[in-house]
């Protein structure tokens, strides 16, 4: 289902099937929300076809339609400087708007520790909505800390689970 544009709500941008089945169980536990809040984009292909794409296409849209926020769903690959090189492309006027989220390998290695992919994106939603840290706070994972912390400021309560 699409997100309306007239409502604030999040797109995620996922880097390949592995992410897009993470964010697809993510929204699906949007416990009885309208899923139009949140609408999980087609794969990229790569963490660099995510910036690419964010670039040619996603900055325009976000600056027409304000009450869009995004989150750019990479994998780290094992390279902090991946997260700078993703703010790198996020123009200052959408920084409030933008989050890049994603695990430090990729998420392959996630699920000998956390379970399927549906599992995995169960998780994380219920760490969402509960403002706990049982997924989140996995070795994995927790490099996303900041910008979890900026996503429960600018759409966890507001989009996700108001």
């Amino acid at each position: 289902m699409s997100a309306s544009k007239y409502l604030p709500h999040v797109f995620v941008l996922p880097e390949d099937d592995a992410n897009l089945q993470i964010a697809s169980e993510f929204n699906a536990r949007l416990d009885g929300l309208p899923q139009r809040q949140m609408q999980v984009l087609v794969p990229a292909g790569g963490w660099s076809e995510v910036l690419d794409l964010f670039e040619k296409v996603h900055i325009a849209e976000m600056r027409r339609c304000l009450n869009r926020s995004m989150i750019l769903l990479i994998d780290f690959d094992g390279n902090m400087g991946r997260l700078q090189q993703a703010k790198n492309k996020i123009p200052v006027d959408l920084g409030d708007r933008v989050f890049v989220l994603g695990a430090w390998r990729d998420p392959e290695t996630l699920k000998p520790r956390l379970g399927s992919y549906e599992t995995i994106g169960t998780r994380m939603a219920a760490d969402c909505r509960d403002s706990t840290t049982n997924c989140w706070g996995d070795d994995h994972l927790q490099h996303n800390a900041a910008e979890l912390a900026r996503l429960g400021v600018y759409v966890v309560p507001t989009i996700l689970f108001p």
